[in-house]
């Protein structure tokens, strides 16, 4: 099958789980065309078709309830029960049952193609080995959640220095579109109001384009006054992960249990409510992008870090710590190096085959 089928079966699949916004999808299509790596982002339903075949050396490993579409610019900030700022993987919207080897050679991939894009600077060998030295060391450290509260000031700094000014922020999502009653669903609209603080007063619902993978899933933001200042909930339509429409997982994930269960302080405002994940909207509760961050960065504990979250994220499955820990101890580092190079090499054909569509 070629990347064009597998499009349009993916998206036909898609729409048989959500209703489709046509215009967000073509901007996605627009967007995939820009650059291999936003391709690479938006076409994990690709990833899961090649990967397998095109690494079969590192995808026959213990399984473990995985991100999945897991890459460089999937890591963002919010704020704990506590009030503290912490980091981590932002978006679980694919998680399954995979081999755990696929966020990492994912996550490999991702960076190795923003370094050919110039938005890393590493070597593929030193962007690959930070990854999997912070993973092993948490996985045999058994977890280390990011809380910015004193602590891992580089990487606070590098992840908060481009932040959007709150002023900037709030114009922006006041600017968004107006979402008229019937285009927001009934469970979405009551979810959103379950969701924002009591006493909440002037409720706007707006319509919001953002992401890359998740682009033509409705997107509703419910933007309010409370106490004097604008508080904002967003609700995404979920999909099952696309490895469950290629088959290739044991069984759907549960994003929220994963959340629960990783070592992490979690954002006490993300749910899950039948078909919607509902999550706070601020200045410091985004995702983070490449651009965002300063150019003086320290890229290899930037990356070091993004393999401890990952490890992170496994932990919380605990049923399979122990087989992951002995298959990564006779795993060598340059099988996965290799694995990320070759899906380098099949992403790029892929993209240079999707722009000619």
């Amino acid at each position: 099958m070629n990347i064009a089928k597998a499009t349009r079966k993916y998206e036909g699949w898609m729409a048989g789980h959500c209703a489709i916004v046509p215009g967000d999808l073509r901007t996605k299509h627009r967007l995939m065309r820009r650059n291999v790596f936003t391709f690479f982002r938006g076409a994990f339903y690709r990833w899961m078709q090649l990967w397998p075949s095109v690494c079969p050396d590192v995808a026959d490993a213990p399984t473990v309830t995985a991100v999945g579409d897991l890459h460089v610019e999937n890591f963002g900030t919010w704020r704990d029960v506590e009030g503290r700022l912490a980091w981590g993987v932002n978006d679980f919207d694919e998680c399954a049952r995979l081999p755990y080897t696929n966020d990492l050679v994912r996550l490999m991939t991702g960076a190795l193609l923003a370094a050919r894009g110039g938005s890393l600077r590493l070597s593929e060998r030193a962007i690959c080995r930070s990854i999997l030295e912070g993973y092993g060391w948490c996985l045999f450290e058994g977890g280390n959640p990011f809380v910015f509260d004193g602590h891992y000031r580089p990487l606070h700094r590098a992840v908060t220095e481009g932040r959007t000014p709150p002023a900037a922020f709030w114009r922006k999502l006041k600017a968004l579109p107006a979402a008229s009653g019937h285009a927001v669903d009934r469970r979405a609209r009551k979810a959103l109001l379950a969701a924002l603080p009591d006493g909440a007063s002037d409720v706007r619902f707006k319509r919001r384009t953002a992401g890359v993978g998740s682009l033509g899933r409705p997107r509703i933001v419910a933007l309010a006054t409370w106490e004097g200042g604008l508080v904002a909930r967003e609700a995404k339509a979920t999909v099952p992960s696309a490895a469950v429409w290629t088959r290739d997982a044991k069984h759907p994930g549960k994003p929220e249990a994963t959340v629960d269960h990783a070592i992490r302080s979690t954002d006490p405002t993300l749910t899950f409510r039948r078909k919607w994940i509902v999550r706070r909207l601020s200045p410091e509760c985004a995702r983070i992008e490449l651009t965002d961050l300063p150019r003086k960065r320290d890229e290899r504990q930037l990356l070091r870090a993004m393999g401890v979250e990952t490890a992170n994220v496994h932990l919380g499955d605990r049923d399979s710590t122990r087989d992951i820990r002995a298959d990564l101890q006779h795993r060598s580092r340059k099988a996965f190096e290799r694995a990320a190079g070759l899906m380098v090499e099949a992403m790029k054909a892929d993209w240079r085959a999707y722009r000619r569509r």
